[in-house]
């Protein structure tokens, strides 16, 4: 079974960086949950990629396609990582 935490060693504070990256509409980006930001974040959406539709407050609106249905999902930046 795989764990949920990080180990020990590779806790620690993120960039700030991290935190306020700029991405703009329809850059195509992947879901990996950091696991040092607390948040409810549901484990079906973790390892998937997706297109940025829209950024609402801090976080930007994601559109993921999930077999014939397009879904939605507000996500952290933190959590996001642009794909060339």
């Amino acid at each position: 079974m795989a764990s949920k935490k990080k180990p020990v060693r590779q806790r620690g504070k993120i960039k700030f960086s991290e935190y306020f990256k700029e991405l703009s509409k329809g850059d195509k980006v992947a879901i990996k949950k950091e696991q040092s930001v607390p948040s409810n974040f549901h484990k079906r959406v973790h390892g998937r990629t997706g297109e940025i539709v829209d950024k609402r407050g801090s976080s930007y609106v994601i559109k993921i396609k999930e077999f014939n249905k397009e879904k939605t999902f507000i996500v952290h930046p933190v959590h996001l990582k642009k794909i060339k």
